[in-house]
């Protein structure tokens, strides 16, 4: 049986409805009431996990399942070993530096040296830090990072923005995009290349979706 590990959050209705469109029904996931973190299609075809954004390549990886749907903020941070398939095209949002309104930087490399740079993205923003030769210390917070230059604590942040609202309100602004990202699909590697499951007919299936969508 086919095995799928979709993301909590966000990307998770245009995740069913992408696999809805090749025949895998997951709805039951969008079930305010629903508390089950595993189903099966009512074919039978499939079974589907529901985890948190940074467990779905770790699943997939461990050979846990077969296909992962996840952004490729989570793909960049993590750096799993797994096969990336294809960009979905939804999801869309942008890893990005940003300082306070008030501040004098308008550049990340108007940052002093060994400045501090909040973020849940690490690696990110450790490797975008680097490329600019830029010594600065991240310190590493798992929510609301924004409240980093606000009390003082660090000079910027690196996180996702999609809208900017959220930056707007708390007096942020944008100064630089490490990235942009999207949903990707995912496999794992072995299972891929042994086509377990009937796993190739499946990928070129939402793969033709991911075609339709963008014509």
């Amino acid at each position: 049986m086919l095995t799928v590990v979709l993301p909590k959050g966000a990307l998770l209705p245009d995740s069913i409805r992408l696999l809805k469109a090749v025949g895998l029904d997951f709805s039951v996931f969008l079930d305010p009431a629903n508390r089950l973190l595993q189903i099966t299609d009512p074919t039978g075809t499939a079974k589907a996990f529901l985890v948190r954004n940074y467990d779905v390549p770790v699943y997939v990886e461990y050979g846990q399942a077969q296909l992962g749907i996840i952004g490729y903020d989570v793909l960049r941070e993590k750096v799993p070993q797994v096969a990336h398939l294809a960009d979905l095209g939804f999801g869309k949002c942008r890893m990005s530096v940003a300082v306070k309104q008030s501040s004098p930087y308008r550049s990340a490399l108007d940052l002093p040296l060994y400045g501090r740079v909040a973020s849940k993205f690490v690696h990110c923003a450790r490797e975008y830090f680097d490329s600019l030769d830029l010594p600065v210390e991240i310190v590493p917070l798992n929510g609301s990072v924004e409240l980093g230059p606000i009390t003082g604590m660090s000079e910027a942040i690196v996180d996702l923005v999609a809208t900017g609202t959220t930056l707007r309100e708390n007096g942020l602004i944008e100064t630089d995009i490490l990235f942009e990202t999207t949903a990707r699909l995912i496999a794992h590697p072995l299972s891929y290349r042994l086509n377990t499951d009937g796993l190739s007919e499946w990928i070129e299936k939402l793969r033709s979706q991911v075609t339709i969508v963008a014509t």
